[in-house]
């Protein structure tokens, strides 16, 4: 087990590594579906539990909100900037992987919703791993994920800045 110093560089770099592998594979798993799949295609993988099916989401969860991409992507942005500044002072290798979880996910979502069609700020996000009434991405489970882990420490810990010794990954 690595040994990390509270409020130490390393579990900042823990979080910004951990961030860019929900990036890559996110981003590297979306461009595989959009260049093997066809739109609406469904292609079993664990029948009947899960599928890939290509989508294209302007909206958020369950294409809420369809018309107000532009609001999606400004939240986003805030989101990363939030998460951004509470890791400034991590104190804690939990917190570094709950939010480079958030950080991966919001950032690679952040990127469709800048550079897909149709336009910056209005782009939509790559969905494709479709489980029954849900259809999301490597991102969605990042966020989920993360989201469930930052339920946890905050109602075990409190504040990220603010964890007591738990120190290690």
């Amino acid at each position: 087990m690595m040994r990390l110093a509270r409020g130490s560089s390393r579990l900042y770099g823990v979080m910004l590594i951990l961030a860019a592998v929900v990036l890559l594979a996110d981003q590297l798993t979306k461009l595989w579906a959009v260049s093997a799949l066809s739109h609406g295609e469904r292609l079993a993988v664990v029948p009947p539990l899960i599928h890939f099916r290509l989508l294209h989401n302007p909206g958020a969860a369950f294409s809420v909100g369809v018309g107000a991409t532009w609001v999606f992507t400004l939240a986003t942005a805030g989101a990363v900037v939030g998460i951004l500044y509470a890791a400034r002072r991590l104190a804690s290798g939990g917190w570094a992987l709950v939010l480079g979880a958030l950080l991966g996910g919001a950032v690679s979502h952040l990127g469709d919703r800048l550079f897909r069609e149709p336009g910056p700020g209005r782009g939509q996000v790559v969905d494709f791993i479709d489980y029954g009434p849900f259809v999301g991405n490597v991102a969605d489970i990042a966020l989920v994920c993360g989201c469930a882990g930052l339920v946890l420490l905050s109602l075990r810990f409190g504040r990220p800045a603010t964890v007591p010794n738990e120190e290690s990954v």
